[in-house]
């Protein structure tokens, strides 16, 4: 007896050391500078002080309104590039971001999804107007929470490889990074996060969250994602109301490659054209589409 409480003892302290490592995971920044419009490098106010280092890019033209875009954990503003430049050749503007302790933005502890949805708002304050949002991984759960607290500033949603809820999400990206990990300790590291966030996990959950929402939303999501499979792109999907989401299905992709599917241009052309070009999405099929 004193040999098993002594293992559940070591178990439970390398969980909950774990558990603090899981949010110090090294930063993969990567560097795609913008090559389209008139480029500005800026600093925005931060939450709680500091700032967020973030890319505008003007078109040409008047824009027909702007896309703030959030990058998913570990990378950095440059890794939304490629994504915002779709958007700058329909005509948009594009903002984009580092979370804070990403990039060149202000260090911050523990960065989770309340904090990303933290730094996506405080680019809304700065922004002050309605706003195409798009996020990709911890940035789309962020951006979706965002969502659900600002539906007055979001006239479109887009939410790339987003999981559909946030503790089975957890277990399924420590399984696909380790399956030994994950299977081991997994469980017991997404109960230590949930214990030091006042059990408000399932709260934040996308599918709970999908529910408030009544703008149009693209869902985007690899065929091959293994972070989280595609089954949470399919919950995901069904969780707003009235059949408000359409799904688009990169074929072959991973968690971070869907925006390289040759298709993925077209269908955010058509998503945009169809919810804010009234002549275009007259002479458009009518039904939600699953691409």
């Amino acid at each position: 007896m004193g040999f098993l409480i002594v293992v559940a003892a070591v178990y439970l302290l390398l969980t909950l050391f774990l558990t603090y490592l899981v949010h110090q995971i090294p930063r993969r920044p990567v560097q795609d500078r913008p090559d389209w419009g008139r480029v500005k490098d800026i600093q925005i106010p931060a939450a709680g002080g500091g700032s967020l280092e973030a890319w505008v890019v003007e078109p040409e033209g008047p824009p027909k309104g702007t896309v703030l875009l959030a990058h998913g954990w570990s990378r950095n503003r440059d890794r939304m590039t490629g994504r915002a430049r779709v958007f700058g050749r329909l005509g948009f503007k594009t903002v984009f971001h580092s979370a804070r302790d990403h990039g060149n933005s202000t260090p911050n502890r523990s960065m989770n999804a309340f904090q990303f949805a933290e730094d996506v708002e405080a680019v809304l304050h700065w922004l002050d107007e309605p706003v195409l949002l798009y996020g990709h991984s911890a940035g789309a759960a962020g951006a979706i929470l965002a969502a659900s607290r600002h539906p007055d500033r979001i006239r479109l949603l887009f939410l790339e490889g987003c999981y559909a809820r946030t503790k089975e999400g957890l277990r399924s990206l420590y399984r696909s990074v380790n399956p030994v990990f994950g299977l081991l300790f997994g469980p017991m590291i997404v109960l230590w996060m949930d214990i030091y966030y006042g059990f408000k996990m399932d709260g934040i959950s996308p599918v709970r969250l999908a529910q408030t929402i009544h703008v149009p939303v693209l869902i985007i999501h690899g065929e091959k994602d293994q972070s989280f499979p595609l089954y949470h792109a399919w919950r995901l999907r069904d969780s707003f109301p009235g059949g408000g989401a359409e799904l688009f299905v990169a074929t072959g992709s991973n968690h971070s490659s869907s925006s390289l599917d040759p298709r993925y241009p077209d269908a955010i052309k058509s998503f945009v054209l169809r919810h804010l070009e009234p002549d275009a999405k007259r002479d458009q099929p009518h039904g939600t589409p699953d691409y």
